[in-house]
């Protein structure tokens, strides 16, 4: 019975030096994944479309809103010479403009932000793929993400990635 607990112990022993040993073998590297995805032609591309598609919304809403003001102007300056059920009417028509104006508004965002999406997706997926790729060749087996703020990330002082994935994307 002593004999097996001293066998199970250097058993334990040597299980603990190896997995310290593979431990210290570890090679961890750390790269700002924000950094690197702003500085790829194509995520400049697809916020230069988002910005287009921003402006053409912002402008149909000023068109929108500066039609409200003219009509709400108009009605307001003939109030006097309308009757009743007319200004009735009319604050109804008002009110429902600015309802729309307001789905529009609510529309155009979750478009802006569906689009934003759809076009980052494949370009996050291509700097995913080239940071394995890189990490792999250069024999990392952890890379850590050092954009400020990102989570788990407590130091990076190990190897930055950045310019050999930049590389690797032709930036």
């Amino acid at each position: 019975m002593k004999h097996m607990k001293t066998v199970l112990v250097a058993i334990a022993l040597v299980i603990g030096m190896t997995s310290a040993v593979q431990a210290q073998d570890s090679k961890i590297a750390h790269i700002n994944t924000q950094a690197l995805v702003e500085a790829m032609p194509s995520y400049k591309g697809a916020n230069a479309e988002l910005e287009k598609l921003q402006k053409s919304y912002q402008a149909q809403l000023t068109e929108m809103r500066t039609e409200l003001q003219k009509t709400s102007e108009r009605y307001g300056r003939e109030v006097e010479t309308q009757t009743d059920e007319t200004n009735i009417a009319r604050q109804k028509e008002v009110q429902e403009t600015i309802q729309k104006i307001n789905e529009y508004e609510q529309n155009a965002y979750t478009d802006l932000r569906t689009k934003e999406q759809d076009l980052l997706k494949p370009i996050l997926e291509q700097a995913r793929v080239a940071i394995q790729k890189v990490a792999r060749a250069k024999g990392y087996q952890f890379v850590l993400d050092s954009t400020p703020g990102a989570a788990g990330v407590i130091m990076a002082d190990g190897y930055d990635l950045m310019n050999d994935v930049k590389a690797d994307l032709g930036i």
